[in-house]
Order: C-alpha cells, then structure tokens, then sequence
C-alpha cells in the first residue's frame, strides 16, 4: 500500500522534473552518494532522491522483494539475511549511504556476478520517473510476469541517464547452507586464468574466485554435503576469508591510493598486465590494474579480444572512464536516452557526450 509520504515525494519530484525541463536546465540525481564517483563529472542542479524510500512488498516465500530507489542497501541486505536470503549479485555498498536505486544505476556486482548473474539478470520490473515528467511502469513484481521486461533491464548501469528510479522489483536467491574458501599456489596470472577455467568445466559449487600475488583463492557454496565433497576433490588448503573486504574494495591492493582500472574480458584471454599491479576476479573475466597505465593503448589491446577498460578511481583529468563505443552503438544509445529523456535533462553527460 502506498502511503502519503511516498506520493508527496513522487509528486515533488516530478513537479520539479517538469519546471528543469521547461526551463531547459539539466538535474544530477543523487541517492546516498557512495557510487558518485562513478562516471564523468557533471554540472547540473543536484536533486537528492535518498527521500523516497520504503519497502514496497516482501514475501520470502515468492523471493521477490519491492523496494522504492531511496532504501539503503545496507538495511535491506540485513533483512534479507534475516529471512535467509541475498541479491545473487553481492552488490558493493562502498558506503553506508548506498542506495538500492544506485545500485541499480551503476549495475556493479561483487564476486558472485560470474556464478550468479548480474544484476539486469535478477531485475523483474522498474516504476520510473521519466525526463518529461512522467511515471512509467515496465516489467512487474513476480518472476512470471515478464511483461516489460528487457526495458527494466536498460535501467541497470545507465547511472541515472533514463531517469530517477522510483521503485524496483528484484528476484532475491536463499542463502547457502555453508561456505569454505580454499587457497592454492600459482606463480602466474596465466597459470591462474588456464586454472580457473578448466574448472568452469565441472559441476563444482564455485561461487567466487580470486588471483594476486602469486595467490588463488576459490570460494565453495551449497550444502555441507556438497562442498565437502567438492573441497575433498579439489584440495588445497581451507583459509578463512571475509569476502566482503572483496566486495567493497577493502582490500590493502584497492587501498593503494594508485589509479585503478577494471579490464572485462573474456575469461579465458591470457595476462596482459603485470604481476604486481594485478587482481584477478571472475574466473578471468575482470582483471583490476593498480598504478599509472596508458589508458588509449591498453584500451586498443584489449579492445581486439573483445574486452573494455573502465578508468574505474583516480585517474588524470581528460581520461574518459568509459571505454568508447562503436560509432552504431553510441547512436542507439542516444536514441535509447531521447526516448526517456528528450531533453537531456537527467545526468547529461555521465557515460559519454550527450549521454
């Protein structure tokens, strides 16, 4: 049921969408701020969405949960652990603050995105705040209603360029019986990666990997039965691991105060950084280089394997975060914006030009 509160937000926010919009000035949207650093720096009037929160509708029996855009992400993963259940794609806070409509608009993912899925994979329906104005409902709030469905979906990692994200439905996973973090020896980031994927190939309960310094370390989860026997095949030695100092970057190589870049790829692709500067995730499919690179030529490299490089914290003025996009793409992503956004009113500018 939608209480007052809720309205007179939704009703402030799109009075104050039209009036930017008729006056032709554009609108930051900010939430808990943590991902702020996230995209390209913008100038635009900041209208703070953290406001409009709430739980929607939560049944843990449909693993389905509702929320509106300003919940904190901290205290919905709490409840959630409470019924026994998480997002599949252990997104990263990177702050108390964190949002659940920041969440959504960054599309970031922890170490279980390569197991799991991503987030535009468990997303089921989006109420969205358009740059006219508008409130626009796609998808919905059961796994069987797919109506809408892909259009939820461009919602995720379009930092804010479609519009405000008022409310979203969000398939939620039980949480595993137990879990247990191995560690192994393996000099190189290739002996890693050739690893790593050969055990893509067999039915084990991965849920996590890791490679640096010379280090791998592979979470199992399911049930006790499972990994026992999977932990008794694969060997190694039993580590204890707080894989949450993984997924929000507490770890002492993301903490160097170094630019880091985030390198996606395919994950079999061999090394192409060194050692030292490296963490490998993702059974090879994302790579994080620590340390002052040549942004344009990295790009080009791993670009012919068809691969990115996002210049994810720290780097020079005048180096794009994003890697660019194919001249038809960037079209169809501008097309996709001035359907939602005619006028550029939302975020202009936070991924590419005139995006």
């Amino acid at each position: 049921m939608t209480d007052i509160l809720d309205v007179s937000i939704e009703e402030e926010l799109c009075t104050q969408v039209r009036a930017v919009a008729a006056n032709g000035g554009e609108i930051e949207i900010i939430g808990g701020g943590s991902k702020r650093f996230y995209g390209e720096s913008i100038e635009a009037l900041p209208i703070d969405v953290s406001g409009h929160s709430g739980i929607i509708d939560y049944d843990p029996a449909e693993l389905v949960i509702t929320l509106r855009g300003g919940c904190k992400l901290a205290e919905v993963e709490a409840l959630l652990a409470q019924n026994r259940q998480m997002f599949g794609f252990e997104p990263p806070c990177f702050g108390e603050d964190a949002t659940i409509g920041g969440m959504v608009a960054t599309g970031l993912a922890g170490p279980r995105r390569a197991w799991a899925g991503s987030i535009r994979d468990f997303v089921l329906g989006v109420k969205l705040l358009d740059g006219r104005g508008q409130v626009l409902q796609f998808g919905g709030r059961v796994i069987k209603n797919v109506a809408g469905f892909d259009v939820s979906r461009l919602m995720v990692g379009a930092l804010g360029t479609l519009g405000i994200i008022l409310e979203v439905s969000i398939r939620v996973i039980p949480l595993s019986e137990t879990e247990l973090t191995i560690g192994y020896e393996h000099a190189s980031a290739d002996e890693h990666i050739r690893w790593i994927n050969e055990l893509g190939r067999e039915p084990f309960p991965i849920t996590a990997s890791l490679w640096h310094d010379g280090r791998s370390l592979l979470r199992l989860s399911g049930s006790e039965q499972g990994v026992s026997q999977a932990a008794a095949q694969l060997g190694g030695d039993a580590i204890e691991t707080d894989w949450s100092q993984v997924k929000e970057q507490r770890l002492e190589f993301f903490d160097s105060g170094l630019p880091l870049s985030r390198i996606s790829l395919p994950p079999a692709s061999p090394d192409m950084l060194p050692a030292e500067s490296q963490l490998i995730e993702w059974g090879g499919a994302q790579r994080w280089c620590r340390g002052e690179i040549d942004v344009d030529a990295l790009r080009e490299r791993v670009g012919v394997v068809g691969g990115n490089l996002c210049a994810f914290r720290r780097h020079a003025d005048g180096v794009p975060m994003f890697h660019p996009l194919p001249a038809a793409m960037l079209k169809l992503q501008r097309n996709i914006k001035s359907s939602f956004d005619p006028a550029a009113v939302f975020n202009s500018g936070r991924i590419y030009p005139g995006l």
